[in-house]
């Protein structure tokens, strides 16, 4: 930092200040490209020219941090001139900064400031990317500048949304802050569209189209100006924007359960979605078409709904609203091709585009061949194939051009790299290394040449292709005669994954539920390999993926695949069983639930499997417990316990542990229950079993609130809480956040305490639910109702209303004491990681 005596520097200003924050996107990343001495040098030239620039408007240097540099000026038109100079001479140069500006009255600490206007700076720099300047509210009402609103957004340890300006016209991805969004933030520049953009845009505003479909063929950029087209409205949605892709989804009964589990729905969609104002984007919907009707009666009852989908055929239900996707216009073809292939453009460039009928993908696929191949030879050759396709296919010439370039494509491949990618196309979402080389063959040399060449995509450590893509490469895998013997090797491969995961669900559960996360659509795909050709294999990897299901909340696509598995005469005991204990699990409302798990005990006590039967037995003591049968249910897990020690399996005591302290403490007997909860609590604690971690937590907890020892508690209580944020079970929160509400009312808090029980209360209001647990009715009485006596009707109620109008993610935060860093929060908000409570084991 520059020395703040320096007669050549500006005086630290006061009063109403604009602060700006600087720092540089993907520094490591650059600092790899560079080597160390060239980034010195370019971060060194860097900050130079942002120097110079804020220093003709007087700008204080008040720090520099890491990549970044912290400045204040006195005047907000000085401060944004100078950023807007700044960027302007850093244009050219290979660091890409962004910067936050923002205007308050930050509390002197010369040579510094603190205070919460810092924080604001810090955290709307945080949310531009590499180029974008962002301004606050405050700065825009002082400045004449051109600037673009990007709604309100939710800042990190802001409690209020907070408006956004962008300096300048360029387009960016949406902002990164916590808004309530999961639109994908693509990986490559979007070039042209303004006109389409503000046109969909203008479509979805609409209030008489609620329905809006982006209908083309492959290619013609339809996900991508969806995505853009939300990203312009995530303002305008209270509720949020969300993003589904269907493309590996095959089955129209999945469509609405897939958008349950993206928005995190604990009951019926409608009545989730209610009267929320919400945008739902819908990628890819035409193998799944059949839904439209399920979508347009979701329509009719949820009346601030929005649909946008992306379809290469039209829904035709009422309402529906066709914005024909269009080509991109020859300018914009021309610089989309000279970006990708970085070149300058030509005529030849523009003959180029025209060929490929400016199609975004035909362009793409060709820029990658700008390598070996001149525009010219690359014209010369596509053009043979192109005539032969428009002679021989009636189908829509855009889709022709499309289907030629890929064509071409593969045809200037080698024969192993023909080979691999028709191979690729067997995996549904994409694969790991170590699954193509396993299924496929595949070896990193040939992989990495078809990244290359813009036929396979390469992201978080998984090959995937474009549906488009995949689709042509099936058409040749099946064609070429290898089709069953790749499809057999894939179903294999999946169902030894799915058992490895089986195993090792209690000791890394929690590494498997989101490993499986990302394999769900395979293995959907092995599963219905399997269901007509190896009905034990399908009961095998049906039965092994039964926990999955289970924990994330996929109860209504576990019950059909489970029954259909157990639909078979052909039985095989243990499989048969851990099928059963699975069905019976998932499907707890059905009347045969203790049926099906008496069954599998029969079946695992003639096959002599101890370990299954341990596991058999510990469901069937939820399922007693569900139905009302206490003391039937004690005396099983009492039972279960004494076998499971004799044993020495410490999964198995810990899940008999768990079941022994649920019934304890749901009959009053925390004595006996306390020393079994202090015996989980220590044997989970290095481990990955979290949720028998927060279920030891949470009995520990209620001992505690027994004998009114709240501290001890709020520390378990915060402890459960903590956990369970990893596992993103948005209600066994709301149960852990109503038992600090009465933990801070025990510890006169009383305020804290309402507000905590309002936003449990509406929480529940949106998951249907109307009343708490019996021990938490009765301490909701015993600490609530004296709270209230104490504030007062009046405060009480402006409490209790406060926390009503919290957000969930809100309250969490208010919940953990706001200084607490969630750092075990499985995702961000609108996050998919929300599942129910998994029957037995999660405390109730």
């Amino acid at each position: 930092m520059l020395a703040a005596d320096d007669s050549s520097v500006a005086s630290q200003p006061s009063g109403t200040v604009t602060l700006v924050f600087t720092d540089i996107e993907g520094s490591t990343m650059l600092l790899d490209d560079l080597g160390a001495e060239a980034y010195k040098d370019a971060l060194a030239d860097h900050r130079g020219a942002l120097r110079d620039a804020f220093a003709t408007h007087s700008g204080y240097e008040v720090d520099e941090a890491g990549d970044g540099l912290f400045y204040a000026f006195a005047s907000a038109s000085g401060a944004v001139a100078a950023v807007a100079k700044a960027m302007e001479s850093l244009n050219d140069g290979p660091v890409r900064s962004r910067v936050g500006v923002h205007t308050g009255e930050p509390l002197l600490d010369p040579p510094k400031y603190t205070g919460p206007d810092v924080h604001k700076t810090a955290r709307i720099m945080s949310a531009a990317h590499g180029g974008q300047v962002l301004l606050s509210g405050a700065t825009r009402e002082l400045v004449a500048n051109s600037v673009l609103d990007l709604g309100r957004h939710q800042l990190k340890d802001f409690a209020e949304p907070v408006s956004l300006y962008q300096l300048g016209s360029d387009r960016f991805p949406p902002p990164r802050t916590i808004s309530n969004t999961n639109l994908p933030v693509p990986l490559s520049s979007f070039v042209g569209r303004e006109q389409e953009v503000t046109q969909v845009v203008s479509l979805v505003r609409d209030k008489a189209a609620r329905l809006v479909t982006l209908v083309g063929p492959s290619g013609t950029g339809k996900t991508r100006l969806a995505v853009e087209a939300a990203g312009e409205l995530v303002s305008e949605f209270g509720a949020g924007v969300f993003w589904i892709g269907l493309a590996p989804v095959r089955d129209p009964s999945l469509v609405v359960d897939t958008i349950g589990r993206t928005l995190g729905a604990k009951q019926e969609l409608a009545a989730h979605i209610g009267e929320k104002q919400l945008l739902l984007v819908l990628d890819n919907l035409e193998q799944v078409v059949e839904s439209a009707v399920e979508l347009a009666s979701l329509l009719r009852t949820c009346p601030n709904l929005r649909l946008l989908v992306t379809s290469r055929e039209l829904l035709r239900v009422e309402g529906e609203a066709v914005y024909p996707v269009p080509a991109l216009a020859e300018p914009e073809a021309v610089e989309l091709f000279c970006a990708r292939a970085r070149i300058e453009p030509d005529d030849e460039i523009a003959e180029l585009c025209g060929s490929l009928d400016n199609l975004p993908l035909a362009l793409e696929l060709a820029a990658a061949r700008v390598s070996v191949l001149t525009p010219g030879q690359i014209l010369e050759r596509l053009a043979q194939r192109l005539d032969l396709f428009r002679a021989g296919r009636d189908a829509d010439p855009r889709q022709q051009t499309l289907r030629a370039t890929i064509a071409w494509s593969y045809d200037l491949l080698s024969t192993d790299e023909q080979q691999l990618f028709a191979r690729m196309a067997v995996f549904r979402g994409g694969c790991t290394l170590e699954a193509a080389e396993e299924v496929v063959d595949a070896d990193l040399d040939t992989l990495q040449s078809l990244v290359d060449k813009s036929l396979l995509r390469h992201s978080e450590e998984r090959f995937w292709m474009l549906e488009t893509m995949r689709e042509y490469g099936h058409e040749l895998l099946q064609g070429g005669g290898e089709a069953d013997a790749v499809r057999r090797r894939h179903a294999d491969h999946y169902v030894a994954l799915g058992e490895l995961a089986y195993a090792e669900r209690f000791d890394r559960g929690l590494t498997w539920v989101r490993r499986l996360d990302k394999e769900h659509d395979n293995l959907r795909a092995a599963l219905d390999y399997l269901q007509d050709r190896d009905h034990l294999d399908y009961l095998q990897l049906a039965g092994a993926l039964g926990w999955y299901w289970l924990a994330r909340s996929h109860f209504a696509e576990g019950t059909r695949r489970l029954e259909d598995a157990l639909s078979s005469t052909a039985e095989d005991g243990s499989r048969t069983a851990r099928a059963l204990t699975s069905l019976g699990s998932i499907d707890v409302d059905e009347t045969d639930i203790l049926s099906r798990h008496e069954h599998a005990i029969e079946l695992l006590t003639t096959a002599g499997d101890d370990t299954e039967l341990a596991v058999a037995r510990d469901a069937l003591g939820w399922g007693l417990y569900m139905r009302a049968e206490k003391s039937r249910a004690l005396a099983v897990f009492e039972e279960n316990l004494e076998l499971a020690r004799l044993g020495g399996d410490r999964a198995l005591i810990n899940r008999s542990l768990a079941g022994v302290c649920q019934l304890l403490v749901a009959t009053g007997e925390f004595e006996r229950a306390e020393p079994l909860a202090l015996e989980l609590h220590a044997s989970t604690r290095d481990s990955e079993d979290v949720s028998n971690m927060c279920s030891a937590d949470h009995y520990l907890s209620d001992c505690a609130m027994d004998r009114r020892d709240y501290a001890l508690a709020e520390q378990y209580r915060l402890s459960a809480l903590e956990t369970v944020l990893t596992i993103g079970n948005v209600m066994q929160q709301t149960i852990e956040v109503l038992g600090l509400a009465f933990t801070a009312a025990g510890l006169g808090r009383d305020e804290d305490a309402l507000r905590l029980e309002g936003a449990v209360d509406a929480k529940w209001k949106e998951f249907g639910v109307t009343h708490a647990p019996p021990l938490s009715e009765a301490w909701r009485k015993r600490d609530l109702g004296p709270a209230r006596t104490r504030l007062g009707e009046t405060r009480a109620t402006a409490a209790f209303e406060e926390g009503r109008a919290m957000t969930w993610d809100q309250a969490l935060d208010f919940a953990l004491g706001n200084s607490r860093p969630r750092s075990l929060l499985a995702g961000p908000v609108g996050s998919a990681e929300t599942t129910e409570p998994t029957g037995p084991q999660f405390s109730r």
